[in-house]
């Protein structure tokens, strides 16, 4: 690599702020780094500016507000959660019955649902055998990882 490439992205590296830069060209690579090798890395912590008492007292509040719900959660023995982040499909095809509706009884290792995720379509299995009491999502959302799908009593 040519040195005057080295001194550029130095210059680069000096005004970004940056700490570390790695470039690969073919074979050759270089890494530029602010910091030793082996050196920890530091965290600056800042204090906020002072609150009016005002501001300061409806803060204090908001937690104790936020701690009593406004209505009691639904009692669920077991809610099936979203193992990944997809696409969530009710039926294996259009048009199909869905694999489980409102109602339905389900064993352990029963299909549920399918998520397709980077095109693939996983099936998910039900964990747990007893009664579907809810379906927390709808054909064709979209879904994160850890969102509750069905709710099985």
């Amino acid at each position: 690599m040519d040195i005057r490439k080295v001194k550029k992205l130095i210059e680069l590296l000096e005004e970004s702020g940056i700490a570390e830069l790695e470039i690969k060209e073919g074979e050759e690579s270089v890494r530029i780094s602010r910091m030793p090798s082996g050196a920890a890395a530091t965290q600056t912590l800042y204090a906020a500016p002072p609150m009016p008492p005002a501001v300061a007292a409806a803060v204090a509040a908001a937690p104790a507000a936020a701690a009593q719900p406004a209505t009691p959660p639904p009692s669920v023995d077991h809610l099936v959660q979203a193992p990944m982040v997809g696409t969530y499909y009710s039926a294996p095809a259009p048009g199909a019955k869905a694999f489980v509706q409102i109602g339905d009884e389900v064993k352990v290792g029963q299909v549920l649902c399918i998520i397709e995720a980077m095109k693939m379509m996983n099936q998910i299995e039900s964990d747990r055998a007893g009664k579907v009491t809810s379906v927390l999502v709808q054909n064709g959302d979209p879904v994160e990882f850890g969102q509750p799908l069905f709710a099985i009593q």
